[in-house]
């Protein structure tokens, strides 16, 4: 894992300008519900499409679905949004709000899909709108 986390390291520097920091977050798989209640905590919001991954910046630790295997594009895709993640927070990035964070993350993950024939929207079944709303700073 550490080489891959190394090379998703160097792309992420290389085309996005983000910090080629090594010192690489813990991977963890956990089961989907898991993983959506460290992404909503006891708020009771869920979302509509399914948490596959969540990055916890105190603990530096990526948790990824049990499901991810790291064998297809798409899942790779799914490590390259958390690492820009990990990266944004090693580097100590600020944000307007926490969604402004996803905004690179999930433009890096759609180049990393890109780059091997794949598509965002048809990978997550993510629309335009969606992917907007989830990266936008709106008023609660």
């Amino acid at each position: 894992m550490a080489d891959l986390q190394s090379v998703i390291v160097n792309w992420l520097a290389a085309r996005f300008g983000l910090p080629a920091i090594h010192d690489h977050p813990r991977v963890e798989l956990l089961p989907a519900e898991q993983i959506s209640e460290l992404r909503y905590g006891n708020s009771g919001l869920m979302s509509h499409r399914d948490v596959v991954a969540v990055y916890d910046d105190s603990s530096k630790t990526i948790y990824l679905n049990l499901a991810w295997t790291g064998r297809s594009v798409a899942d790779l895709s799914v490590l390259v949004h958390e690492m820009v993640h990990h990266l944004q927070n090693v580097g100590r990035a600020r944000f307007a709000c926490p969604a402004a964070r996803e905004e690179l993350a999930y433009h890096a993950q759609a180049q990393w899909l890109a780059s091997f024939g794949a598509d965002l929207f048809q990978e997550f079944e993510l629309d335009p709108i969606t992917l907007k709303l989830t990266t936008a700073c709106l008023p609660y």
